[in-house]
């Protein structure tokens, strides 16, 4: 499946940013539509409008969490490479976009206070960067599912 495109269709389709990446990768995570768009529906706009991390961030480390993430609390060196994933994946997104924070990401675009989320018009998508954030992040998090970590947890492509 083409992660990217998913995630840009399922945005375009009304899903809030951390939804549309997380509910892309439902094909390798093997969860149902709405229950993905469930679990991932409180990160979008930044948390809950909040501005804080760009919810297509945690939409991918939701996914990644899914599909690389550890689950023995006793596991230090599980859980250590886990964190240089999501810290591969930040400093990846932080690469192409400068930021991983939603209100920064967002700082030249006037956006509505409060809890109710903007009408998804034309000017909604010609006036925001979330779009393309959606597609970085899942683009991102493809590049690095196709990659490997080490016994060390250092990163290496799969050839």
């Amino acid at each position: 499946m083409n992660h990217e495109a998913e995630a840009r269709r399922l945005f375009l389709e009304g899903y809030n940013c951390a939804q549309a990446v997380f509910c892309a990768f439902r094909d390798l995570t093997g969860m149902e539509l709405d229950a993905a768009a469930r679990l991932s529906s409180s990160f979008g706009g930044g948390m809950g409008r909040l501005r804080e991390v760009c919810g297509a961030v945690s939409g991918a480390l939701l996914a990644l969490g899914m599909l690389r993430g550890y689950d023995d609390p006793k596991n230090p060196e599980a859980k250590k490479a886990h964190y240089a994933l999501v810290q591969e994946f930040a400093r990846r997104f932080k690469e192409k976009n400068d930021t991983i924070i939603c209100r920064e990401l967002l700082e030249n675009v006037p956006v509505t206070p409060g809890g109710t989320p903007e009408e998804r018009t034309p000017e909604f998508y010609a006036r925001r960067p979330c779009l393309r954030l959606v597609c970085d992040a899942a683009d991102i998090l493809d590049e690095m599912l196709l990659e490997t970590r080490t016994n060390e947890g250092e990163l290496r492509v799969k050839r």
